[in-house]
């Protein structure tokens, strides 16, 4: 189908951006990854085209600022998950940024009409995203170094071993103070905002899920506005089984996916384990299927599910976890 929109393809690093733009032919650009930079591009080659489809890569840190600046101005702005956007070239040769950007534009050109457009998240969405990010990057540093800490026991000398385990110790006190330092500010910054706070009560009050996996739900969903179907957010958080069939000869287990968060995959985990060792709702369900004969780690994954569930349906009925709720 002829379409008049531009599409542009870019892609990111942490020094440089590099960008096609199909008019129909590719044009390419290399510019600086910063704020004088991007503004002087776009009022150059993309204030005077319209509509204009602009679509990248989710790289994280790297591609903030981009998205920022471009959240402010109008244009089709599609964020896609690097997974999504590597299974969709199909068999591909060869690699860099120039090709990279050129891919994406192609892309964004034969998917631009069933992809959603990026959402601008609030300044405390986005406040919260930084500071989880530093969390967790504080968090495995600690645990890096207490896995240290247990190698120097292998140590032969004794006064060395000594000396290598206090540093370590004193490492360790300083990031876990950070930590903590961390938290407080993601919990100011949520008491900060009615609507956080809400949803944020709303998703602790079911059994097993703490402040972290509040923390992770409220940034990845952009607060539920992102995603609110809990079969979508399932998915996402890699839990929800697929078929596996083929004709009338393949017929392999249902199995969940390998293309998804893992981060809140375990976090999701750690939750459903919690929940089960308590007297709720959550528990009876689990107690019944293992009675059943059930697969331990299958009916994990089912509270797992069974979690998000809940959580998407209080925040869309805007109430709290009741211990009387009936399980199916």
């Amino acid at each position: 189908m002829k379409t008049n929109s531009i599409f542009v393809g870019i892609d990111i690093s942490k020094s440089v951006l590099d960008i096609c733009i199909l008019q129909p032919t590719p044009n390419y650009f290399t510019i600086e990854n910063n704020k004088k930079s991007i503004k002087t591009f776009i009022k150059t080659h993309l204030s005077k085209i319209a509509p204009c489809h602009i679509c990248m890569e989710n790289t994280g840190k790297y591609g903030w600022l981009l998205i920022d600046i471009l959240s402010e101005m109008d244009y089709f702005m599609y964020v896609v998950n690097p997974i999504h956007l590597k299974k969709s070239l199909g068999l591909i040769r060869g690699k860099n940024d120039k090709i990279d950007a050129f891919r994406i534009a192609q892309f964004i050109k034969k998917n631009y009409q069933e992809l959603p457009r990026h959402e601008k998240k609030s300044v405390a969405l986005i406040t919260l995203q930084v500071l989880l990010s530093e969390r967790q990057y504080k968090v495995k540093q600690r645990k890096s170094l207490l896995i240290k800490l247990k190698d120097y026991q292998l140590i032969d000398n004794p006064k060395l071993q000594e000396l290598l385990r206090d540093q370590n110790k004193k490492l360790i006190i300083e990031i876990t103070d950070q930590i903590k330092i961390i938290e407080k500010q993601i919990t100011q910054v949520i008491k900060q905002e009615p609507i956080l706070k809400s949803k944020y009560g709303q998703i602790t009050s079911v059994p097993g899920v703490g402040k972290v996996l509040a923390w992770n739900l409220l940034v990845k969903t952009n607060a539920f506005t992102l995603i609110n179907n809990p079969r979508k957010l399932a998915c996402f958080a890699g839990i929800a089984p697929f078929e596996n069939r083929s004709g009338s000869s393949v017929f392999g287990k249902s199995r969940v996916s390998l293309f998804a968060d893992k981060h809140l995959k375990t976090l999701l985990h750690m939750a459903s384990i919690s929940a089960v060792k308590s007297k709720n709702d959550i528990q009876l369900y689990f107690l019944r299927k293992i009675e059943q004969g059930k697969n331990k780690m299958s009916v994990l994954n089912a509270v797992r599910n069974k979690i998000i569930h809940i959580i998407c349906a209080l925040i869309k009925n805007q109430s709290f976890f009741q211990n009387r709720l009936v399980l199916s």
